[in-house]
C-alpha cells in the first residue's frame, strides 16, 4: 500500500516510514518556517537544524498519539515545530547566561596578586612539611592532587573515618602554626 493524502495519518500512526516520509514532504516547509520564526534571532545554523529534526521525531514517537482530521493534523504539526522551537531556544539563552556568569566570574589576576599567591603557597607547602610523613601524603593527595578521602584510605590502607580526622586534626595544626608564624612576623 502507497503512502498518499488519504492515509498518511494512518501509515503514521502504525509506524510505516513511508507516512512520515510523506508528512517531512508535505509538511517541511511549516515546520522549517515555525522552527526559524522562533529561532532566527540565533546565528547558528546548528541548533535549528536540530530542532527540525527533533520535531519529525517527536511527530514519529507521539504519532500514534493525534486522534483527527487532516486539518487538526497540520494544527498539530505546528504546536509541535512551535513548542520544540521554544525549548531550544531557552536551552540556547540559558547555555549563553551560564558561559556569560563563567567569564564574568574569571577576573585576569594583576602580577601582585600572583606574587602573593606564589607566597601563600610557598608558605603552605613549608607548614606542611612540618606534618608526619602520613599526614603530609594525606594532605598532598587531597590538596594537591584532587583525590577524594576513601581513594586515599584505600591507598594508605586506613579508614576513611581516619583519613578525614588526620585532615581535619591537620587543618588545625597548620592554622595554628600559621597563626604563630604571623605573630612572629608582627
Amino acid at each position: 500500500m502507497r503512502c498518499d493524502e488519504e492515509n498518511y495519518i494512518k501509515r503514521l500512526k502504525k509506524k510505516k516510514e513511508d507516512g512520515l516520509e510523506f508528512i517531512v514532504d508535505k509538511y517541511l516547509g511549516l515546520v522549517k518556517g515555525t522552527v526559524y520564526k522562533v529561532l532566527g534571532s540565533i546565528e547558528r545554523g546548528g541548533p535549528i537544524e536540530e530542532c527540525i529534526n527533533d520535531v519529525f521525531l517527536a511527530i514519529w514517537n507521539h504519532g500514534n498519539q493525534f486522534e483527527g482530521n487532516e486539518e487538526e493534523f497540520k494544527k498539530w504539526v505546528y504546536k509541535i515545530a512551535k513548542y520544540q522551537a521554544i525549548d531550544y531556544y531557552r536551552k540556547v539563552v540559558k547555555r549563553e547566561e551560564v558561559s556569560l556568569e563563567i567569564d564574568s566570574l574569571i577576573q585576569v589576576e594583576s602580577t601582585e596578586d600572583q606574587v602573593m599567591l606564589n607566597e601563600d603557597k610557598k608558605e603552605l607547602v613549608a607548614l606542611i612539611n612540618t606534618l608526619q610523613p602520613i599526614d603530609r601524603k594525606i594532605f598532598t593527595m587531597k590538596y594537591f592532587l584532587g583525590i577524594k578521602s576513601e581513594e586515599i584510605a584505600n591507598q594508605l590502607g586506613l579508614t576513611r573515618t581516619a583519613v578525614d580526622n588526620r585532615v581535619f586534626r591537620g587543618k588545625k595544626k597548620l592554622n595554628q602554626q600559621a597563626i604563630a608564624n604571623r605573630w612572629g612576623e608582627i
